[in-house]
């Protein structure tokens, strides 16, 4: 292995493949899908399986590693690890508002309906084909990864030796609906723990969000910040670390000038950090339809929360975040987002998205899958995923109370080492 990069104990290549956009016309539009393989140095002469790691998101560009670390430093010692930037993240034809200001909206939305986990893992398929096609590899999905983990299950599980899942079983079955009402009962429970843990927490974003509907205030990336903005970063209440970063972030945002009570620019910038509409539009544009199967989302998110009344803030009622939920004014209020809009009301309409999964080749499922499911995850409802799990065959899962939703970028070391045990019968369920 010839490196381009050189890391303490990995050495990394990167790969790059020419595609179809759409596979039923594959000599029509092509892109280009980007991985970077891992190796360590101890075994870079060995010949060693693949383990395609898969990305949560939708939308987001796969890890770009500094050190032998977490799970990839466990991965390493078997595997070669290639990391895929799913097709419209990172270097695999990126996906934002100026790639795609060419195209009507009609065609925008066209566009990006070839860009859900059934594309991903053809490509995956047809990049096996180029690095080994006579070798199965072992697969790992994060979140939404686990999703396109399934999915690969369903659609060609001859090329999979075996699988792990975190964070991230989804309803094989359920509507969209169903899930945001579930999710949303998550949300609030995170919000009541955040509020509870943090107490003066609840003064401090009541305060900013009385002075945001009285003034006018203005992001670094030079959108006005609105409550609902503000109600956005709950997303993070539902990561390790990420109450934290939420409280001192509120802690900072109110300061005293000589011409009054001001935001402070300093949590102006770090809230733009904390978030990533602008920057990753497949996720505001494609998270519902992650749950779509022959079945239009109609903004899901949004119409589940009327019935969810007290994230309508008013002022002088108690201030709650929102979650990992999209919303149609989101289009309106993110600069990068507003050129997409039209493209999103037409994929929200989208009623003939293909199914995801197959069930009957899930319930005859013969490639060991081992999954960790966090009882307290905010993204994934627990019980949708135990029903799931019940599903699948071969499907071995780890419940467990320690982490949050990016557990794995916490301690992913001993999660996937101790996945592989059990993927491996080396450890009782």
């Amino acid at each position: 292995m010839k490196p381009d990069i050189v890391l303490a104990g990995v050495l990394a290549k990167k790969h790059t493949f020419t595609l179809p956009l759409d596979y039923q016309h594959p000599i029509a539009t092509q892109i280009k899908v980007f991985a970077r393989e891992l190796c360590s140095t101890e075994n870079k002469d060995k010949k060693l399986p693949y383990l395609v790691f898969f990305q949560g998101g939708p939308g987001f560009a796969a890890m770009r590693p500094a050190s032998n670390s977490g799970w990839i430093r466990r991965a390493l010692k078997e595997y070669r690890v290639l990391l895929l930037d799913q097709r419209g993240t990172g270097l695999s034809t990126p996906i934002n508002y100026q790639s795609l200001k060419h195209l009507t909206p009609i065609e925008q939305a066209q566009y990006l309906g070839h860009f859900r986990a059934d594309n991903i893992i053809r490509d995956a398929e047809a990049i096996r084909a180029q690095l080994c096609p006579a070798d199965k590899w072992a697969i790992l999905g994060q979140s939404f990864g686990g999703f396109c983990v399934l999915h690969y299950l369903s659609a060609v599980p001859k090329g999979v030796s075996e699988a792990y899942i975190t964070g991230g079983i989804p309803s094989l079955t359920r509507h969209s609906d169903e899930v945001y009402q579930a999710t949303y009962q998550r949300v609030l429970a995170k919000n009541n723990a955040f509020f509870q843990r943090f107490h003066d927490a609840q003064h401090l974003v009541t305060r900013l969000a009385k002075h945001l509907i009285d003034n006018e205030v203005y992001l670094a990336t030079g959108e006005r910040l609105t409550v609902e903005m503000l109600q956005l970063l709950g997303i993070n209440l539902g990561m390790e670390q990420g109450p934290e970063s939420v409280y001192y972030l509120l802690e900072q945002a109110l300061i005293n000038t000589p011409s009054g009570i001001e935001v402070n620019p300093l949590f102006l910038n770090h809230f733009c950090q904390l978030l990533d509409y602008n920057t990753n539009p497949i996720f505001a544009l494609l998270h519902e339809a992650i749950y779509c199967q022959q079945s239009a989302s109609q903004w899901a998110a949004h119409r589940v929360r009327q019935a969810f009344p007290a994230f309508n803030y008013q002022v002088g009622k108690p201030f709650l975040f929102t979650g990992e939920m999209i919303y149609p004014w989101m289009f309106d209020q993110f600069s990068h987002l507003r050129p997409l809009k039209a493209a999103a009301e037409i994929l929200a309409s989208k009623s003939d998205w293909p199914a995801l999964y197959n069930l009957e080749q899930l319930s005859h499922n013969r490639v060991p899958v081992a999954a960790a499911i966090y009882s307290e995850d905010m993204f994934v409802e627990m019980q949708y995923s135990l029903e799931s799990a019940q599903q699948i065959g071969q499907l071995k899962y780890w419940l467990t109370s320690e982490y949050e939703h990016n557990g794995i970028r916490m301690d992913g070391e001993r999660i996937l080492d101790k996945l592989i045990s059990l993927n491996r019968g080396e450890l009782l369920r």
